[in-house]
Formats: structure tokens, sequence, C-alpha cells
């Protein structure tokens, strides 16, 4: 049988891939093979550590928990074009400074940037 910690990572790590649409808690217990008391137990858990968070949803004519992450895990992708990164300025360039990322034109640009 799993370790109680290995089961509460597991379902953490399948809480986090399900990223803004979050899981039910009802299919979060079948995939980690778990029992829905233990479910229950570990997703109370994880929200009381702070790392997920739980809305009451009706699914099926039954009322369980949607499961969503605090926090998403990091991408690259959200810095790669930031033009700090290939700025000729950035070795100058610092808060409280005659150039500061405060008042850079590129930087601004680049922030409202809609996708």
């Amino acid at each position: 049988m799993p370790k109680q910690n290995d089961l509460e990572q597991r379902a953490l790590d399948i809480i986090m891939s399900s990223g803004e649409k979050g899981i039910l808690q009802s299919d979060l217990w079948r995939e980690i093979n778990a029992s829905s008391r233990e479910g229950s137990r570990i997703s109370i858990r994880l929200e009381n550590k702070g790392l997920i968070y739980r809305e009451p949803e009706l699914s099926r004519g039954r009322w369980t928990y949607r499961l969503y992450p605090k926090r998403q895990p990091v991408s690259m992708d959200s810095i790669l074009d930031c033009p700090c990164l290939s700025c000729e300025e950035n070795l100058r360039c610092g808060a409280g400074g005659k150039l500061s990322p405060n008042d850079c034109d590129r930087l601004i640009e680049w922030v409202l940037k809609e996708d």
C-alpha cells in the first residue's frame, strides 16, 4: 500500500496538471485509486496546506468538490520574448537608476501586449 505522502504528492501532481479547469474530487479518487474517504482527507490536507482550493459543485446529481491548484507551474514560455533579455542596456538598468524598468517603453509595451 502506498504511503500517505506518496498519495498526496500524486494527487497534487494531478490537480496541478488540471490547470484552470480543475478536477472533480470524485474523479481524483478514481485516478489515484483511493477510497472516497481517503480522497476527501487528502484534498482537505492539501487545502489546509494552502496548495489547492475546493469549490462545491453538483455533478451527476451529487455534490462534490472541484479542486484547483493555488499556483500554476512556472513556465519559461511566459518570459522568452521579454525585451530585457536582449536589451543592450540591461547591465546599466536598475530601479532608481538613470535607466529603470519603471520608465522603459519597450518593457511597458511588452507587459501590456495582448496575445
